[in-house]
């Protein structure tokens, strides 16, 4: 089996030096097993582990190494072959890929060299560069168990319902999606970074499979024969937490396992540039609504009718556009993009990943909002609109909750230094603070609401809160 060679465009870099002892150990256990089909390996992990959860249930026995004296008797990595094997089993299937710009500038990869044509994503991603903030130290190649072992130590795993029993009859999944994931983001599987091994296993992939869950429960609701909705999930996250990139992530995992799913931002659906300066000349002297970006800077009419549209798409052959913002036009002030560009999506689609700064956020009463800032009444009485035009179409919601509003800042200036230095046009400190200071009287105003109810209209038994640490990981909490 061929040694896969580091990718100088994939997130950070990679040793060039000589593979240790260890690596050659483990090349050689891998290169052992390359008779085994894609079924076969998996079906290898999935029984090596279910020994070894009875393992660490019955410390006692020893009955876990004569029984897996079969498949191995090294402990070296056996999930690299997974992944390779898995990896190979369905290249045929992997769709074309292209990146969200939509908020995506807090995103955690360098480079942009998967962008494809935006036409041939059933999801209709948008495309971007997307720029890396993790460190790039290579991490030990992990053990089929070690790597079980870190799944079961995530942060979200009672949140998601997910127990360890239930993680090793699934480990053939875990390695698919985590093969997958390393190939959507160019990483090479061998080196993975202990922040990208977070970010895939005790993130990205423990959501997915709360998705699938509410998806099952959904459409579960419906006779034989019925024609099904695609279930809407709201992801109501700030700016730059990473949000855009999760999306992007379940998108692609929905497709490689043959689901139709459509993606839309918030952003889509901001006025057009001659309806925004007319806005901004009905309120003169407010900054909130000045440029794009608060409650009232958004076409609601428009938004019911891309939503009501899509939960329509139910049946095989029913296609529609989606449509997109062109943050890059009037240099900087955006307009709606011309639509011969908006991606296409067609039915029947299975789910709809709706994402958005402000989604969720509940009118105040109007001292509440004065106290904040008293610019920010005239936003809080249009704010009184978006539950029919957004809200109510959403029947799952995952919540994104950060520590201090501040973050914001700090992370939309890393984007744009990364930028800058990666010779792309990006805003100046001062640029940056300004453009933050417009949403940050929303955010102290709004996310306490958000935190402790839940979004406007949602129900409890289908809320997901990821509380995320300035690194954009989850983490514990009350």
């Amino acid at each position: 089996m061929p040694i896969a060679q580091p990718n100088r465009f994939a997130f950070g870099s990679f040793s060039s030096s000589p593979p240790s002892s260890t690596e050659r150990e483990t090349l050689k256990n891998m290169a052992a097993l390359t008779t085994l089909t894609p079924c076969q390996a998996t079906s290898h992990f999935n029984i090596r582990i279910s020994h070894y959860y009875n393992q660490k249930q019955n410390q006692n026995q020893n009955v876990y190494i004569n029984q897996t004296k079969s498949i191995h008797k090294s402990k070296s990595s056996l999930l690299s072959f997974a992944f390779s094997s898995l990896s190979a089993k369905s290249t045929s299937i992997i769709p074309s890929t292209h990146f969200s710009t939509s908020g995506s500038s807090s995103s955690w990869l360098q480079d942009n060299t998967m962008n494809l044509d935006a036409s041939s994503s059933g999801s209709g991603l948008r495309e971007g560069p997307i720029y890396s903030v993790f460190p790039a130290k290579p991490a030990e190649v992990s053990s089929v168990e070690d790597l079980y072992e870190f799944i079961c130590s995530g942060p979200l795993m009672d949140k998601v319902g997910l127990t360890a029993e239930k993680v090793a009859e699934s480990i053939d999944k875990w390695l698919f999606y985590g093969s997958k994931l390393c190939r959507l983001f160019q990483l090479n599987e061998l080196y993975l970074t202990v922040p990208e091994k977070a970010r895939f296993y005790h993130y990205y992939i423990p959501v997915f499979v709360w998705c699938e869950d509410q998806i099952s429960e959904h459409r579960s609701k419906f006779k034989d024969g019925e024609e099904i909705p695609p279930l809407v999930i709201g992801f109501s996250a700030p700016q730059g937490c990473g949000k855009t990139t999760l999306v992007f992530a379940l998108d692609y995992l929905f497709r490689i396992t043959n689901r139709k799913s459509a993606t839309l931002s918030i952003d889509d659906f901001y006025l057009t540039a001659e309806d925004q300066a007319k806005l901004r000349e009905e309120n003169p002297g407010n900054a909130l609504l000045e440029l794009r970006g608060n409650a009232g800077s958004h076409d609601l009419p428009f938004s019911v009718e891309t939503l009501t549209a899509l939960t329509k798409l139910t049946k095989e052959g029913m296609r529609m556009k989606l449509p997109r913002y062109d943050k890059s036009a009037y240099r900087g002030k955006g307009d709606r993009a011309d639509p011969s560009v908006w991606p296409e999506v067609e039915g029947p689609l299975t789910v709809i990943l709706y994402e958005g700064w402000m989604l969720g956020f509940k009118p105040l009463p109007a001292e509440v909002v004065k106290a904040v800032d008293p610019q920010l009444e005239t936003v809080n009485k249009n704010l009184e609109a978006y539950y029919d035009a957004w809200d109510k179409f959403i029947k799952a919601w995952i919540v994104i909750k950060i520590q201090d509003p501040s973050c914001v800042y700090r992370w939309r200036l890393q984007a744009e230094v990364a930028m800058r230095e990666a010779g792309k046009p990006g805003m100046s400190d001062e640029e940056v603070e300004d453009f933050v200071s417009r949403y940050l009287p929303a955010y102290k105003a709004y996310l306490p609401t958000l935190y402790s109810e839940g979004p406007n209209g949602s129900d409890p038994n289908h809320l997901l809160v990821i509380e995320i640490d300035e690194g954009r990981n989850p983490i514990l909490f009350e």
